[in-house]
């Protein structure tokens, strides 16, 4: 796949960016939506290891697909769209119950400002090796209380394997700072999830207010909103996609 100029008549691609805890899996309901619709779209890994790192990542898979693109991400995803949405086909960008940093601001500076969610004091720690150096760690969350925290909307039974399915975050993604910020020159939408016990709400609203987002509450949805409300996340995306059509 080349890079090429996002173009007026182009339709643009979905590119769905999964944050921690989750995998890609979690945007099923969300991309049958939008195949339903006749969008493209395409929802890569997250690898989960830095700030840096993953935006990269994703501003590379952006960067291969031919023709404009639309950055969607969830929860640590929006960090990481923030910063990859610099890339030059990228042409709006969709935060789902998201971060959305300030070039130079960190997820544990903007979580700073608001009294802290339950998923602070639910985290479990783990190491991983890195080559040449000491262990690092990494966290999930505790999977007593992910129901809770994660996804009090769904139903038990999906929640169940959710929490078995987790895929841990680097701690050290929570103090990593944003070496941009794409809002600033591009297009942005943000879903705010109004039962939302891993961010607090007052988080996403602020900084989607901050950054001049067209913003929609969903009343009483948990953090897990792509997968209890696809069709909600989806509608507001078919809303970014029309608008940089």
């Amino acid at each position: 796949m080349t890079t090429s100029a996002p173009t007026s008549t182009a339709n643009p691609t979905v590119l769905l960016v999964h944050g921690a805890f989750a995998d890609a899996t979690s945007w099923s309901g969300v991309i049958a939506e939008l195949q339903g619709h006749g969008i493209p779209v395409i929802a890569p890994p997250n690898p989960l290891r830095g700030l840096a790192t993953d935006a990269a990542y994703v501003a590379s898979v952006a960067a291969q697909i031919d023709g404009p693109v639309v950055l969607v991400g969830h929860s640590y995803g929006g960090a990481l769209i923030t910063v990859a949405g610099a890339t030059e086909n990228v042409v709006g960008l969709v935060y789902v119950a998201a971060y959305v940093l300030e070039e130079g601001e960190s997820l544990g500076e903007l979580q700073g400002r608001f009294p802290a969610s339950p998923l602070v004091s639910n985290l479990k720690q783990w190491t991983y090796p890195v080559a040449g150096g000491d262990p690092a760690v990494e966290v999930t969350i505790a999977e007593g209380a992910f129901p809770s925290v994660f996804a009090a909307d769904v139903p038990a039974e999906v929640t169940k394997v959710l929490a078995a399915a987790q895929r841990p975050l680097a701690a050290a993604a929570f103090e990593e700072t944003a070496t941009a910020a794409a809002w600033k020159t591009k297009p942005s939408w943000a879903l705010v999830a109004g039962a939302d016990n891993a961010i607090n709400p007052e988080v996403e609203r602020f900084a989607a207010k901050r950054a001049g987002a067209t913003v929609v509450e969903a009343e009483g949805a948990s953090h897990a909103v792509a997968v209890s409300r696809p069709k909600e996340v989806a509608d507001l995306i078919r809303e970014a996609v029309r608008a940089t059509s």
